[in-house]
């Protein structure tokens, strides 16, 4: 399985390249199309992951905007049940909320990620926390 040919037909800006920090689990790429924020919009990336690829729980201090472009994924709220996400949705996340997002399963997933300040990053969503989104249960950060 490529990723060029899984999304050629959601593909609108390029893949980018592999993520090689510690936010993530799996495979999932990076396109800055926005690299700095300005004074009309953040900083904003062309975020693409693989099956079961996800990033760790973050919280923004002024919040987020994702745009998706292609496939299935997840966004969860601390304390709440995973919402699915397809393409053509978006979804405004508030400044302050400790949150998680990435693909199904079975799907890829590709997002614009628009986010005006900083980031804080906390712990990764382990295997028994992704299988409990996909399972519509709530969940917390530290069980």
């Amino acid at each position: 399985m490529t990723v060029e040919k899984d999304l050629s037909k959601s593909v609108i800006f390029p893949v980018g390249s592999k993520i090689t920090n510690d936010f993530f689990i799996g495979d999932a790429y990076l396109d800055m199309i926005i690299p700095e924020p300005t004074a009309s919009t953040g900083a904003a990336g062309n975020v693409t992951f693989a099956p079961r690829a996800r990033n760790n729980w973050h919280v923004h201090e002024i919040g987020q905007t994702l745009l998706v472009t292609g496939g299935e994924g997840w966004y969860q709220e601390e304390g709440k049940v995973a919402e699915k996400l397809v393409a053509g949705d978006i979804k405004v996340i508030p400044a302050g909320v400790n949150h998680w997002h990435g693909a199904t399963s079975n799907s890829w997933f590709v997002h614009i990620a628009i986010a005006p300040g900083s980031t804080t990053w906390n712990g990764p969503v382990d295997d028994e926390q992704y299988a409990d989104a996909e399972a519509g249960k709530i969940v917390m950060e530290n069980k």
